[in-house]
C-alpha cells in the first residue's frame, strides 16, 4: 500500500501543483468524498482492497440452544465504523486524509494490521484479531483518482 501512495502522490502532485489553491481544494475535496464512499462500500461488502474477502468472525458456541426465540438478523461486521460520521475527511491545501481518528482509529488499526487487543477493555481476555484491511487503494480507486484529476484539469483549461 505504501508504494501505491507514493505513486499516486508523485503523479497527482505534479498535476495539482499547476492549480490555484482554491481549485486544488475543490478537486481534492471531491476526490476525498468519492474515496470515502468507495471505502465505505468496500467495507460493507467485507472485502480487502485487493478484493479478497475478510476472515470470518469467530463463532460463539450455542451453549443453551434457545428454542422458540425469534432469530435476529446477523449484524454485518464493521457496520457502524463505516458511517460518514466515523470515516472522516481531513484536508488542507497540500494534502487530504480519509480515515478514522481518535479512539476509533485505535480500533481500526487493530483490525487493519491484525493486532492483539482485549475483548472487554477492563477485564476481558486478549484476542489476536485476523488482519482485515479496512482502508487501502484498490485498482478502481487509483483509476478513479486519475480520471477525476484529468477530467477536472481538462475542464479548467
Amino acid at each position: 500500500m505504501s508504494d501505491d501512495l507514493h505513486t499516486i502522490e508523485h503523479w497527482a502532485g505534479a498535476l495539482l501543483a499547476q492549480l490555484q489553491p482554491g481549485q486544488r481544494r475543490v478537486i481534492t475535496h471531491k476526490i476525498a468524498q468519492d474515496l470515502r464512499r468507495s471505502q465505505a462500500r468496500r467495507i460493507a461488502s467485507q472485502q480487502a482492497p485487493d478484493g479478497a474477502p475478510y476472515a470470518a468472525r469467530k463463532q460463539r458456541k450455542n451453549l443453551r440452544g434457545k428454542k422458540g426465540r425469534i432469530k435476529r438478523q446477523k449484524a454485518a461486521m464493521f457496520e457502524k465504523i463505516r458511517l460518514q460520521k466515523n470515516l472522516k475527511i481531513e484536508q488542507d491545501e497540500n494534502q487530504l486524509s480519509v480515515g478514522f481518528f481518535g479512539r476509533l482509529a485505535r480500533i481500526a488499526r487493530v483490525h487493519q494490521e491484525g493486532l492483539t487487543d482485549k475483548i472487554d477493555k477492563k477485564r476481558g481476555p486478549e484476542y489476536r484479531y485476523p488482519a482485515r484491511p479496512l482502508l487501502g487503494f484498490s485498482a478502481n480507486d487509483q483509476a478513479f483518482i486519475r480520471d477525476s484529476l484529468l477530467r477536472h484539469l481538462h475542464g479548467t483549461r
